[in-house]
């Protein structure tokens, strides 16, 4: 019954693995979109198209932005962006 638990332990920690290309190329598109689209994009919708108020849409872009840099920097940190 032990093997049993450490085989799925080590399947499920395979399926979020950052040595992997997919892993590593699909965080990189997430951290660049929230840096980038996330203060521009993102806040365009929100005041315009959906009205909400400016200060609740600049506040959703700036947080979208340091979310963006805090993954960016965590990637930088370890060595999956050089």
């Amino acid at each position: 019954m032990n093997k049993e638990k450490g085989k799925n332990k080590s399947e499920s920690s395979s399926r979020f693995n950052l040595s992997s290309k997919f892993w590593k190329t699909f965080l990189v598109v997430v951290a660049a979109f929230l840096t980038f689209a996330g203060p521009t994009y993102v806040v365009y919708v929100f005041l315009n198209v959906l009205g909400l108020s400016y200060a609740i849409s600049m506040l959703s872009g700036f947080i979208l932005l340091v979310v963006g840099l805090v993954l960016t920097w965590y990637l930088i940190k370890h060595k999956i962006i050089s």
